[in-house]
């Protein structure tokens, strides 16, 4: 459990910053090439290699170099653990939503037929 805490702590560290989102949302698109990942961004190539290494750290995005060029995908795994991780939270919020429900409609129905 702890390694897996650690690297959905990762996950979403990498993920807190929008530049390393956008490029996310590129890649889940499917592959590219750091070029092209670096394209739409206002900064340089070495910034541009940080982010990605962050991601990688993360385990969200895994890359292969084939001579000179440097291809990125996703890597569904680590998107998988975030999101049961988010969809736990939601549920438990939704059920407890559930029986805040359950009781007002209780109370209302006390106070409209009283005992």
């Amino acid at each position: 459990m702890l390694q897996h805490q650690g690297s959905l702590d990762l996950a979403f560290q990498a993920l807190s910053d929008p530049t390393r989102r956008a490029m996310v949302e590129r890649l889940s698109r499917g592959p590219a090439s750091v070029s092209e990942l670096a394209a739409p961004f206002p900064m340089s190539m070495s910034a541009v290699a940080q982010h990605l290494k962050i991601l990688e750290a993360s385990g969200l995005v895994a890359s292969e170099k084939s001579g000179r060029v440097r291809t990125c995908r996703v890597d569904p795994r680590a998107l998988s653990a975030a999101e049961r991780w988010i969809n736990g939270r939601r549920l438990s919020v939704e059920r407890s939503l559930d029986r805040l429900g359950a009781f007002l409609d209780e109370t209302r129905d006390e106070e409209e037929f009283p005992k």
